[in-house]
């Protein structure tokens, strides 16, 4: 056999067997596989970053920004760090309760559910959207719809359905995702399946060896030209914070 034909069944083989690893790449991975590395994309084990946040109405726009210390899935601590009038506002999610401090009235307030859905610091995020990191694998049921390839590579794309009797407002939500767990849309419908906000990623960029979103803005569908974008300024994975950072007392320490 001439080495011509050699070559030709070599190549023929290698680009089989990388169709193979593709496709069964694609085929094995779940919705809830991909769902769970997009929610630990962004946190790691523990994880502490700086954000600034713009809230842009019609009439006026505002800057704030604030740190974030996370561990886990469930606990993070959110404290504004400027303006000056907001320095020191603070958020706390343990588990499935969450709590606000405000250090002016020095009052610290458990927030119940009824209050979950109330827009967070004024901005088009709710109390819900920061303490519901896993509600997605525990309270939807998630199929994967579609699977395209572009230019950056593949994107995913995965429709979340609240299970039956699962306390979600929402109709469903829609996720599209790139094949390195990078979070590019989410959207939120309602329970007529009208699309009532979404989340979308602006900018991407590499903080501490992870790919994260850098600048993502949340839009509402009414009012319009009603948004908020938050933009990491720093991001540190997997450091070592103390277990009593997550408590009422770390809460109401403006240190």
């Amino acid at each position: 056999m001439s080495v011509k034909p050699i070559v030709s069944i070599v190549l023929i083989t290698a680009f089989v067997l990388n169709a193979v690893h593709t496709a069964s790449t694609e085929t094995d991975i779940t919705a809830e596989e991909l769902v769970a590395r997009v929610l630990d994309q962004t946190r790691g084990l523990s994880s502490y970053s700086e954000l600034t946040m713009t809230i842009h109405r019609p009439e006026w726009q505002r800057t704030s920004s604030f740190s974030v210390w996370t561990q886990g899935r469930e606990d993070a601590l959110i404290r504004f760090t400027a303006p000056a009038r907001d320095a020191g506002l603070a958020t706390l999610r343990k588990g499935e309760r969450m709590w606000t401090y405000s250090p002016k009235i020095q009052r610290t307030v458990r927030l119940p559910k009824s209050m979950m859905s109330q827009d967070w610091a004024g901005s088009d995020f709710s109390y819900n959207d920061l303490a519901r990191s896993d509600d997605l694998l525990n309270q939807y049921t998630l199929s994967l719809t579609q699977t395209s390839h572009t230019e950056e590579g593949t994107v995913y794309t995965i429709e979340a359905v609240p299970k039956e009797n699962a306390a979600i407002v929402w109709g469903k939500e829609t996720l599209m995702l790139r094949e390195d767990f990078v979070l590019l849309k989410h959207s939120y419908f309602d329970q007529e399946m009208v699309l009532v906000k979404w989340l979308e990623t602006l900018e991407i960029e590499e903080f501490d060896g992870r790919t994260i979103p850098k600048r993502m803005r949340i839009t509402k569908s009414e009012p319009q030209d009603r948004w908020t974008e938050i933009v990491y300024e720093k991001a540190d994975f997997d450091i070592e914070i103390e277990e009593s950072k997550f408590t009422l007392f770390a809460l109401r320490d403006s240190g």
